[in-house]
């Protein structure tokens, strides 16, 4: 990831309530709403050592993204949207947990709740962080990316923003 050092630090960095999941998706989003311009690369290739932070099969890896991305919807959609988008995130989280039993993969069910949790327990202190947001470009998508996927069928998200 590439960023001017001032508009990092403008923005105040990365969130330090996310850790190694999500925060550069937080940051990418708190640029776009101060109008800032945010790129990428489809064809670059990353190299690093080893596969991730944490592999797909630890629950700890499940807790966060779910709690993650349901911080940076309460710090980055517009509040007429934010509200609603939470309310169906959270029953599409519930579905997703009754996957996991049905994968009996029980820590990640488990996983989600505890990330529900901490969700509603750190909600008022997300909320907050939304005060410094002008909202300028509202960038987000209305679709339902799970929807589209699963239902639709749309498997690639550049196809997903052309519909």
């Amino acid at each position: 990831m590439f960023v001017r050092s001032n508009v990092f630090w403008e923005l105040d960095g990365f969130d330090p309530d996310y850790f190694a999941h999500q925060e550069e998706v937080d940051f990418c989003w708190r640029a776009k709403n101060q109008g800032y311009k945010v790129f990428y690369l489809g064809n670059s290739k990353v190299y690093h050592l080893g596969g991730s932070t944490l592999s797909n099969m630890n629950p700890k890896k499940t807790y966060l993204n779910f709690r993650n991305s349901l911080f940076s919807i309460t710090k980055n959609l517009p509040r007429r949207k934010a509200f609603i988008v939470i309310f169906i995130r959270l029953l599409l989280d519930g579905i997703a947990a009754i996957r996991f039993v049905f994968q009996f993969r029980l820590r990640h069910c488990w996983a989600i709740l505890r990330a529900h949790l901490s969700f509603y327990r750190q909600f008022r202190r997300m909320y907050g962080k939304r005060e410094k947001a002008k909202f300028i470009l509202k960038y987000y998508i209305v679709k339902s990316i799970v929807w589209s996927y699963f239902v639709n069928g749309v498997k690639n998200f550049n196809i997903l923003v052309k519909d």
